[in-house]
């Protein structure tokens, strides 16, 4: 496990730095929200190789490559024709002079621990040898396919929506986004829970509950639901939807 941990952080470290150099070459730090899923699809193939190459761990690395890849193009496709996303530009703007430094270090160094916290499962189920493809690996891709669904549909139900002119300034509040205000953050959190069920199984399977924990937590707490509501405090229209629409997990909107 140690010598699987130290050279997928070197591996990590070097996709960080690569994806730093082009936020600098383009003079916007939004590209990590690219390199997020990328990053996943890298460690997963060096951990098919390099640890425990048996279906179990195939099935992982092929379910992190559909998502990542998937999440890592939808992104880069909806920010080609924007300007840097404003929770970035306004971290550039605080910055100042210091802002290719603590960018580096903030952005980039720092969402790379996550990402090797977050890919915890992978990790466990690389070092160990354990019961392959039985009930908990089905269980497990239901689950993962469940959350995907969630995100990808979600994702292509804004993106719909905000390419229709009448739309602008308006908050999406049909489709997915009627039973929660963020069905592409509950999607994937849900689905590295299912990539922990799939773990669940293997000795010493459970530690890989830490990802998914971790991941849950930066969305609802830190990263997601809060700084992207923050931008919508004081919209009347915004203030209705949440009072009747569950913040993460689906649920009947209220009265």
């Amino acid at each position: 496990m140690l010598r699987l941990v130290t050279e997928g952080a070197i591996l990590v470290l070097l996709h960080a730095t690569l994806w730093f150099g082009v936020s600098v070459r383009l003079g916007r730090n939004d590209v990590a929200d690219v390199a997020w899923g990328l990053g996943f699809v890298l460690l997963s193939y060096y951990l098919v190789f390099s640890g425990a190459t048996d279906l179990r761990n195939l099935l992982l690395s092929a379910l992190v490559t559909i998502w990542g890849l998937r999440l890592s193009i939808h992104i880069a496709l909806r920010n080609r024709e924007k300007g840097e996303d404003f929770r970035y530009r306004k971290w550039r703007e605080e910055w100042g002079e210091r802002v290719l430094v603590i960018s580096y270090l903030r952005v980039f160094l720092l969402q790379g621990v996550f990402l090797l916290i977050v890919a915890t499962p992978l990790f466990v189920s690389a070092a160990e040898v354990g019961p392959q493809m039985g009930g908990w690996a089905a269980f497990g891709t239901l689950v993962w396919a469940v959350g995907f669904l969630f995100e990808a549909v979600g994702d292509e139900q804004l993106r719909r929506f905000k390419a229709k002119p009448e739309n602008r300034g308006r908050i999406m509040t049909g489709g997915l986004w009627r039973f929660t205000r963020h069905p592409n953050y509950f999607g994937e959190a849900l689905l590295w829970w299912g990539i922990f069920l799939i773990v669940l199984p293997v000795p010493n399977g459970w530690w890989g509950a830490v990802g998914p924990l971790v991941l849950t937590l930066l969305l609802l707490r830190v990263s997601g639901v809060p700084m992207l509501e923050k931008k919508y405090e004081g919209n009347p229209e915004f203030e209705a939807y949440g009072k009747r629409t569950s913040a993460f997990i689906p649920m009947p909107p209220r009265a």
